[in-house]
């Protein structure tokens, strides 16, 4: 499912669900998860390391490859996810602060100064 508009590159954002047998149809603005962003393989690698609990010798088994090959892939996941790392989250959050200011809902200055917080 794109998650990004192909004119602008801005976020998308899903403003009508159908019934799939009654079809009622509710409108409104619903937000797509962070997993609705995932490549086919990376949800079924999720489906797979959520199956086995989390063992990586299991989803190793499951998808026959090997152990030091399940925590790179689970550690890809984590970075598309945005949860791979501290620099990630940070990155993450120096985004929130900015889009924030760009809303205008906080100003320039406080935005300077959670972005130098960030930094400490």
């Amino acid at each position: 499912m794109p998650i990004k508009c192909p004119s602008c590159d801005g976020r998308l954002m899903i403003t009508e669900v159908c019934c799939s047998d009654c079809k009622t149809i509710v409108r409104g603005g619903f937000d797509l998860s962070e997993f609705s962003a995932l490549p086919r393989d990376e949800e079924n690698f999720l489906r797979v390391f959520l199956t086995a609990r989390g063992s990586v010798k299991e989803v190793g088994r499951q998808l026959g490859i090997s152990y030091p090959t399940v925590k790179a892939r689970l550690e890809a996941l984590l970075n598309a996810l945005g949860m791979g790392s501290m620099r990630a989250a940070a990155r993450r959050r120096r985004l929130e602060i900015l889009e924030r200011l760009e809303r205008g809902e906080i100003k320039a200055g406080e935005a300077v100064g959670q972005l130098r917080r960030l930094e400490e």
